[in-house]
């Protein structure tokens, strides 16, 4: 039939469908990402906060053996082993690897600054608490803070990590 023998239209009697929405764009990462190692989450923390990362890395590894998950008897979370409290003050989550190790850094660098650069004290207020350190004007004669001191630096020197240029 021509064109010109239709003398009407009948009105279609199917609901109107909306156009199929084009497909959602994927986003591909230009890199795969991946979690970072132990190891390399203490260098960026040392790095960022001006700290050998022979130290950084030997408190991580003395306090939790490198093991995101650990929680200690005492309740310390984490890498860094963080307490709970100590955590809540910085800010942060130490179930998050990245946080806690950049936390455990940054609570080191500011144990440091206020024992005037003194390495066994920063230490022994890291592993004791400040207030311990405070207490007996020096390490605390604890067993546990004294061999803590002990294998945070021998595991300093095993690692032969050199500080950050």
């Amino acid at each position: 039939m021509e064109a010109s023998g239709v003398k009407s239209f009948e009105a279609d009697q199917t609901p109107a469908t909306a156009p199929a929405p084009a497909p959602a764009e994927v986003a591909v990462p230009l890199e795969t990402t991946r979690q970072k190692t132990p190891e390399e989450l203490a260098d960026a923390a040392a790095d960022r906060y001006s700290l050998p990362r022979s130290l950084v890395r030997s408190v991580m590894l003395t306090e939790s053996a490198n093991q995101a998950g650990a929680i200690s008897p005492k309740g310390a979370i984490g890498l860094m082993q963080l307490m709970p409290q100590t955590a809540a003050e910085l800010g942060v989550d130490p179930h998050d690897p990245v946080q806690n190790v950049d936390a455990g850094a940054r609570y080191l660098r500011s144990l440091l600054e206020k024992y005037h650069g003194g390495l066994w004290h920063a230490l022994a207020a890291y592993n004791a608490g400040p207030g311990a350190v405070d207490k007996y004007r020096g390490v605390p004669p604890y067993r546990e803070t004294i061999q803590y001191i002990k294998r945070v630096q021998s595991k300093m020197e095993m690692t032969g990590i050199e500080p950050r240029p």
